[in-house]
């Protein structure tokens, strides 16, 4: 693509709504009148643009990559792509009420939504999963999500991409109080009454506020040191299988595990992964199979060992939590705000930034929702801390499950938190069989459901009339409903 694409083929490539200014900012005193601009194209800047889209009259969004405009592709931009995603219930939820009809345009395109655990082989740290009930979960690969996503956002006339075009910095207002646009590398200042930041872990917002004045956000960081490599495989042929996907989980003591997916395209996307820095997943082929069979069971090994490899294994090592806080910040900018990644990342290995990306679209939507393109600059300090609250259950799972092992760098676990690890091994065991556990424990994985809700009083006494059973049981390789392949 060009560095300023016209989407809408339909539409002149310099065309601009009646009455408003172009995207240099003449009219409107220079402040990019009813324009807002969006930093990245993934997940979370083309759900922040259909959402802005619904204020202002011309949404830009400006991303450094370019962009393929004849389907699904691998981007720098998003490096982890070629590992296992999981959009979780809540999430295709919330994306589904923005872009209604995208579930079954992804269906259609190779995607599945399946139901977790029944649909699949999931061996938690304390046992297997019997068919119980879940929740929801859409996979595909990710370049299939973010092109079927992309393409239904350009479908409205107001947003477009800027493709090829890295932002550099942030353009300050007269007053010096606030953001009234953003400086490209290739070309001149774009003005824009907001600015969203959504360019994930290589953000640099930071430095760009301290070039305005700002101080620097706190930040806090939790890693695992978790590794992964990822390789795709074809499905083999099996009438007999009754599973379509696989999760075999480590624990502290078996640092190890593996993730089977199915994408579109008759492909598995096998990823391996490993805790603390001795752990770590191979990259080299041949090694890749002798990993999987090092994992507690061997039923990921004896589904992938006679399978097609379609690629050559791939790693991936930038797992930290990190969390930004923006939102503490006693001075803020009117005009800008920091979303997804770019403000709060997870260990990815519990599938949540992709629902969190949603989560905060929709915090924004609730925040603009009774104010005009003019009044949602000077709000952006409480949109800030709004849609930053959407991080928040994300975080407590994935850094209170994260400091259960022993090579974790980051603040140490309080006695909270220790109690509350206590309690979720008692949680885990019981939702492993017990359908009144694992309905509210899968509702709060899948962000569907407030954490509370697994201290109901009649989840706690269920919780804990199981004290009997053990925490750690051996692992046995297969789960009883279902046996090892003949």
């Amino acid at each position: 693509m060009d560095d300023d694409t016209d989407n809408h083929p339909a539409a002149p490539p310099t065309g601009h709504p009646a009455g408003h200014p172009d995207d240099h900012g003449h009219g409107h005193g220079g402040h990019g009148g009813d324009h807002a601009v969006v930093l990245g194209a993934g997940l979370a800047g083309l759900l922040a643009a259909r959402v802005l889209a619904e204020k202002f009259a011309r949404v830009t969004i400006v991303e450094r990559d370019e962009l393929s405009d004849t389907g699904p592709a691998f981007r720098p931009g998003v490096p982890q792509s070629r590992h296992v995603h999981v959009l979780w219930s809540r999430g295709l939820a919330l994306i589904e009420r923005m872009l209604p009809g995208i579930t079954g345009t992804l269906e259609a395109a190779g995607a599945a939504v399946l139901e977790s655990p029944r649909d699949f082989l999931w061996l938690s740290p304390a046992d297997w999963f019997r068919p119980v009930p879940g929740a929801e979960v859409l996979l595909s690969s990710r370049e299939l999500l973010d092109w079927t996503v992309r393409q239904e956002v350009l479908r409205d006339r107001r947003i477009r991409i800027r493709a090829g075009s890295p932002a550099t910095g942030l353009v300050a207002g007269a007053d010096g109080r606030s953001v009234t646009g953003v400086e490209l590398q290739d070309g001149d200042p774009l003005a824009a009454r907001f600015v969203v930041d959504a360019t994930g872990r290589t953000s640099k917002a930071p430095a760009w506020l301290a070039a305005l004045g700002h101080p620097a956000p706190a930040a806090t960081r939790c890693d695992s040191h978790l590794g992964y490599s990822s390789r795709y495989f074809e499905i083999p042929a099996d009438p007999a299988r009754r599973w379509r996907g696989m999760y075999v989980q480590g624990r502290p003591e078996s640092p190890r595990g593996g993730v089977l997916a199915p994408l579109d395209g008759n492909r598995w996307l096998v990823t391996l992964l490993g805790y603390g820095r001795e752990h770590a997943p191979p990259t080299k082929d041949e090694e890749f199979l002798d990993f999987a069979r090092s994992l507690r069971s061997p039923a990921l090994y004896d589904a992938i060992r006679d399978a097609k490899p379609l690629s050559s294994a791939t790693g991936f090592r930038g797992t930290a939590n990190e969390w930004r806080h923006f939102e503490r910040l006693d001075r803020w900018p009117a005009g800008f705000i920091v979303l997804g990644d770019a403000s709060c990342r997870f260990n990815p290995v519990y599938g949540h930034g992709m629902t969190v990306a949603a989560l905060a679209a929709d915090a924004l939507a609730a925040e603009i929702d009774a104010l005009d393109a003019r009044g949602i600059p000077g709000a952006a300090r409480r949109i800030q801390r709004r849609t930053a609250a959407a991080a928040e259950t994300a975080w407590q799972i994935a850094t209170s499950e994260d400091m259960r092992y022993p090579e974790t760098e980051g603040p140490p676990p309080d006695r909270a938190t220790r109690i509350l690890q206590r309690y979720m091994s008692r949680v885990m065991v019981g939702a492993n069989s017990d359908p009144a556990i694992s309905t509210p424990f899968f509702g709060v994985l899948s962000l569907s459901t407030a954490p509370n809700a697994l201290l109901s009083p009649s989840t706690v006494i269920r919780v804990l009339s199981k004290w009997r059973l053990p925490t750690t049981p051996p692992t046995t390789p297969y789960p009883p409903h279902h046996g090892p392949p003949p």
